[in-house]
């Protein structure tokens, strides 16, 4: 890649990211925009006062916003957003520290020794290459300097380390002890109960073995039933009563509508609307019925939730095996009522080991699916090796400067559209696991994620660019390929960073814009006649499993840079600066408090 190609990507990633926080500062100052840029203030009753005259301010862009970020303290993200959030930004934080005084020592120190030692041919490809290591001659004391800066950079790190461990550690600590109150806190989640024959069901099992093994700390049970049939007539009770209601509205507007006073049309509305109510009578009685004891007796499941009489009660149990069979009587803390996962409760124990195994395979299979596109994007990047390859290629230089733009744009540009994909894939993947709760999907999609880009962003780049280098060197040299793949590291730095411009610059503030709600919004209030409004914000929480893999990429080519090419520094403290930013207002406006089993 070329000075010019790292010029137009430079260029075009803060042109977009100019244009869309430009957007962003415009529509966060409009009315109708405040169900998504305002949603927990509106989830919480607080109403903000826009300015509702046609005025030249609502229009023009302002940066109020971003020194407002640094203002907001830890605990107020924590009080807003729980810990979860507040790891994010601590995250961040971790990033401008590290990174920070990386950049210091990259270039004060390690950039004059590596530009020092310059060779005039090995520019003629890659721009960075006359200030990365790859440019210091084997055998150079001049290396005992990386050596060093080496050593000093990894203690700096995992000092860091530590001190985020323990101080993320406290206020966790200090979380569950506001919370131990909380019922979840007792209770105890029991799988593979046995059935007991004589009263021909599992619940009278719970209750006579923790009433025998713990008759001290042993309060109540609960047990789990299959509930696919009261959940199909809930659905349908709820589409018709969302239809009942849309008619009336429509009813309501026809009845005010002078024009339209037809005896006929009301009446014709007035027998749908009890034929539709007449509907729903029949969905609450079918309800009524399956919820008689004797019906759900005969869909109980091998699960149960115990309730102790103190948490140490629940703790011992969760944390002991209860019976001598290792495969019956399976106990575990529950998670809160609103994180358990329901569907995965009623998966048989025995099968679970499979479903892991086949979402260890179908994560494979789609890393394994994945090289084609990233081996394609090499290709492009590396257009020099591309035309003896492919020869039509050498058309693009007809046109000035697109060779640059497809080079040092393109490639990836196009490999963040991929994988934009691959998280929502995992976490549905993660939720065919079979885990009790939302939490360990996100976290299991989170892991499945963060393996993904490892493997494919990272290694996949560095090794299907060295293979386009020098393909042939490797079937006639094979011993010489890890020397091969060392060399590797350093020649792609220039590929690595126009992927952190992409995925900060123009990735951050399409994430802080919003454009998937805001069209969203446009369709539904053109459509069915109704958008986000302040009953109903468009109020979720941040997307763990997509943010944290990715940010955790940005630091691990980091680290590999941080001696190897230091130039890669600054961009990402810019890449940690603009996302510490974006989050902290989107965890200030967006977020619903979530689960803090997380942390």
């Amino acid at each position: 890649m070329n000075p010019e190609s790292l010029t137009a990507s430079a260029a075009i990633n803060f042109g977009l990211a100019f244009i869309v926080l430009s957007l962003f500062s415009i529509f966060k100052k409009q009315p109708s925009n405040a169900s998504i840029y305002y949603a927990r203030r509106l989830s919480k009753r607080h109403h903000d006062h826009f300015e509702q005259s046609f005025t030249l301010s609502r229009f023009l862009p302002s940066v109020a916003w971003i020194p407002r970020a640094f203002r907001v303290t830890e605990d107020e993200v924590l009080d807003i957003g729980g810990l979860d959030a507040l790891i994010i930004i601590r995250l961040f934080k971790f990033g401008i520290y590290f990174f920070g005084i990386c950049s210091l020592i990259g270039l004060v120190v390690l950039l004059p020794i590596n530009f020092g030692d310059q060779d005039e041919q090995s520019s003629i490809y890659h721009s960075m290459d006359p200030f990365t290591i790859s440019n210091i001659s084997a055998g150079s004391n001049r290396l005992w300097v990386h050596f060093t800066c080496l050593w000093l950079i990894s203690f700096y790190g995992l000092y860091l380390l530590y001190k985020e461990y323990d101080g993320i550690s406290v206020k966790r600590i200090q979380l569950l002890r506001n919370l131990r109150h909380q019922p979840d806190r007792f209770n105890v989640l029991v799988r593979q109960v046995p059935f007991c024959n004589e009263h021909n069901a599992y619940g009278c099992s719970v209750d006579h073995f923790f009433s025998k093994h713990h008759p001290n700390s042993y309060c109540s049970y609960q047990m789990i039933y299959d509930g696919k049939d009261i959940e199909d007539l809930l659905h349908q009770a709820k589409y018709v009563a969302r239809k009942i209601e849309d008619m009336r509205g429509k009813l309501t507007v026809k009845k005010r509508d002078k024009e339209s006073l037809l005896l006929d049309v009301s009446q014709e509305d007035d027998v749908k609307i009890a034929l539709f109510e007449e509907k729903q009578q029949e969905n609450v009685r079918k309800i009524r019925q399956l919820q008689n004891e004797s019906m759900l007796k005969g869909k109980e499941l091998p699960v149960a939730f115990v309730t102790f009489k103190s948490r140490r009660g629940a703790a011992l149990v969760s944390q002991t095996q209860q019976h001598s069979h290792p495969l019956i009587w399976i106990t575990e803390m529950a998670p809160e009522p609103r994180d358990v996962s329901w569907r995965s409760l009623e998966i048989p124990f025995k099968i679970l080991p499979l479903c892991k195994i086949g979402v260890v395979v179908a994560a494979s299979l789609l890393t394994i699916f994945f090289a084609v596109p990233v081996t394609a994007v090499q290709g492009i990047a590396k257009l020099e090796k591309l035309k003896k390859w492919f020869p039509p290629a050498m058309a693009m230089e007809l046109i000035p400067g697109l060779s640059s733009i497809i080079t040092g744009y393109l490639p990836s540009a196009i490999l963040k559209g991929f994988i934009y994909v691959v998280p929502f894939a995992m976490l549905g993947m993660a939720k065919l696991g079979g885990s009790i709760s939302k939490s360990k999907e996100e976290i299991k999609a989170c892991n499945m994620v963060f393996y993904f880009l490892v493997g494919n962003v990272f290694f996949l780049s560095l090794i299907s660019g060295s293979l386009l280098d020098e393909l042939g060197e490797y079937f006639t040299h094979p011993r010489s390929i890890p020397s091969h793949l060392a060399s590797a590291v350093s020649s792609q730095a220039d590929f690595f960073v126009t992927y952190i411009l992409t995925d900060g610059l123009s990735g951050f503030s399409l994430e802080i814009l919003q454009p998937g709600l805001l069209v969203w919004d446009a369709v539904k209030s053109h459509t069915v006649g109704g958008s986000g409004d302040e009953e109903n914000p468009y109020l979720y929480s941040l997307p763990y499993f997509r943010i944290i893999p990715s940010v955790s990429l940005s630091i691990l080519i980091g680290m590999v840079y941080a001696v190897v090419a230091p130039l890669l520094l600054p961009f990402l403290v810019g890449y940690f600066y603009l996302g510490y930013v974006v989050y902290v207002n989107q965890s200030l406006r967006l977020l619903i408090k979530d689960f803090c089993q997380h942390g």
